[in-house]
């Protein structure tokens, strides 16, 4: 494919795969080999909520457990792998050192792994998710 100015799209995902050779992976596959990998970890109490409508950071938001630090920390390094050998690159990470709570940062998918007690005390479920429907008739 010739360089011609203007040819890029206002995607840039998709020029680096025109140049490659390589489809751009859709984010429903991104979701998919997220949830495969928690579940291979043995990842507990997994929950998908679609935040797009709430921010522009992501599309989807994952909260998973950890039975322990050891585990947190395990789950997080699996998901890592499972990423970059899917195509999707090198995630971001942060919170591996304590492993009380990490997070993955895939692009359009936030992943959180959490203790138990750490996930109870923040509830993030309680925060991002969908709005409760308003309540209709007469009190």
């Amino acid at each position: 494919m010739p360089f011609t100015e203007g040819a890029f799209s206002a995607n840039p995902f998709a020029d680096v795969a025109a140049f490659s050779g390589d489809a751009t992976p859709s984010p429903r596959s991104l979701l998919d080999t997220i949830l495969a990998s928690l579940d291979d970890a043995k990842a507990e109490e997994v929950v998908d909520i679609d935040v797009a409508a709430k921010t522009p950071i992501a599309d989807h938001m994952v909260i998973c457990t950890g039975r322990s630090s050891r585990h947190v920390g395990a789950i997080a390094d699996h998901l890592v792998k499972d990423l970059k050998d899917a195509g999707f690159g090198t995630a971001a990470i942060e919170g591996q050192p304590a492993c009380d709570w990490v997070l993955i940062d895939a692009g359009s998918i936030i992943v959180h792994v959490f203790r138990p007690e750490v996930r109870e005390f923040y509830h993030l479920e309680k925060m991002w998710a969908p709005d409760p429907a308003p309540a209709t008739g007469r009190r």
